[in-house]
């Protein structure tokens, strides 16, 4: 399964860009299309974009801008039907682009951004998307992950944030006895919005992970065998909500928010969905919990990427000014807070850092995360493959048959 990001821009300033709209576009009679696909993050991510749209095309009358915003569920489906159709957008807003630079359809990020706007990324998020030495995507936004808890639950009930595995398992049963089955103790997402999150969350966490030190696939060590039957043992002890296979992170939030789940882990953007959806709970943030001797937040990186679609020089100068003209200081800062998420850029950073202290230091954590390997080219099968393997554990297969299956599946 194919699914990648783009993103465009050439060696135009956001001024230079500006007056470009005015002049030499005007020099053609007809306008230049400029297709994107973008993933829909959140309750007004639409309507930022259509906000976007009609801003840009007021800024830029010789560009028409059409941007589509597909949910996450469908989004890979959409964008590969699209190319299976020769259809590819010229943009995509997606979180992976291995698998798209090895079928030889990106350009290279530096083909398409300016060097003002270029500048303005962090190098370490950049380095996530380079394959042989070349950037082929540039990143849209960012998020950390942490363990959230309803303080007012673990009060009621007498015990203190867990650390540790064991003490994970002590506090939920101590909910589960306590409640009754009205609160579940942990959260856990498995389907295809974050299970390959969830499988993060405990192999790095004990040790395991995707790869090894040598960057090779090693998706069925001991330690992810473990870490996986702990994760699934945590369901089936009845500590979680009731179907993991189904529920997503937002509704997860949507039944912490409501006082339905005591602790879940999340991204850096719950506050603000919290406050969105007018939730009122005390709620605390603390690393998540390990079995060894240092808690792992995983880092999310989402990307723009564009397609070689054959541009000639007047489109590729579009494109740019699309970049440009979204990662303006205040506009992309605006952007990257509408959600709750973190800046991908050293400017958008300092701004959103004055604008709430707490944001900073949520900078300081997604800069000391691990990644997902997005950059090899089997990562989207990786990631299905793994959701797979925490789904089919779920119904009972034997975790150790099902991680040795998918490393044989995708390393040979």
């Amino acid at each position: 399964m194919n699914m990648r990001k783009l993103t465009a821009g050439l060696v135009l300033g956001s001024a230079v860009a500006g007056m470009v709209a005015g002049s030499a576009y005007a020099e053609s009679s007809d306008k230049i299309s400029i297709s994107v696909i973008a993933a829909q993050y959140g309750q007004q991510t639409a309507n930022w974009w259509k906000g976007f749209e009609k801003d840009f095309e007021k800024d830029n009358p010789n560009i028409d801008l059409n941007v589509d915003v597909v949910s996450w569920n469908d989004i890979y489906t959409a964008v590969n039907t699209r190319i299976a159709n020769n259809q590819a957008p010229d943009i995509l807003n997606i979180d992976v682009f291995a698998d798209y630079q090895a079928d030889g359809l990106l350009l290279p990020a530096k083909d398409y951004v300016s060097e003002e706007t270029y500048s303005k990324m962090y190098e370490s998020f950049l380095d996530q998307s380079v394959v042989d030495g070349t950037v082929w995507a540039i990143p849209d936004l960012a998020s950390a992950r942490a363990m959230y808890y309803n303080a007012d639950i673990l009060k009621e009930v007498g015990v203190e944030a867990p650390k540790t595995w064991d003490d994970l398992k002590n506090v939920c049963k101590a909910i589960k006895d306590h409640y009754n089955g009205e609160v579940y103790p942990w959260g856990i997402d498995l389907t295809t919005d974050e299970g390959q999150a969830a499988f993060a969350y405990y192999t790095w966490n004990n040790g395991g992970g995707f790869v090894d030190d040598d960057n090779n696939w090693a998706l069925n060590s001991d330690k992810n065998v473990e870490a996986v039957e702990f994760e699934i043992g945590l369901i089936k002890d009845g500590y979680t909500n009731t179907d993991p296979a189904n529920e997503t992170r937002y509704d997860l939030q949507d039944m912490f928010g409501a006082g339905k789940i005591a602790m879940m882990i999340g991204p850096n953007s719950i506050p603000a969905y919290l406050k969105e959806g007018g939730y009122s709970i005390n709620y605390e943030v603390a690393p998540i919990p390990t079995n060894t001797d240092t808690s792992v937040s995983a880092g999310v990186m989402d990307r723009f990427m564009c397609f070689d679609n054959g541009y000639s020089d007047e489109k590729l100068k579009a494109i740019s000014t699309f970049f440009d003209y979204f990662y303006d200081d205040q506009r992309y800062s605006d952007w990257v807070q509408m959600e709750g998420f973190l800046p991908a850029t050293k400017t958008g950073g300092e701004i959103i850092a004055k604008a709430d202290e707490s944001m900073a230091a949520w900078v300081d954590i997604v800069g000391s995360s691990k990644f997902y390997p997005t950059a090899k080219a089997e990562w989207a099968d990786v990631k299905q493959g793994v959701i797979d393997v925490e789904q089919n554990a779920l119904l009972g297969e034997d975790v150790k048959g099902l991680l040795d299956s998918l490393q044989s599946e995708i390393a040979g």
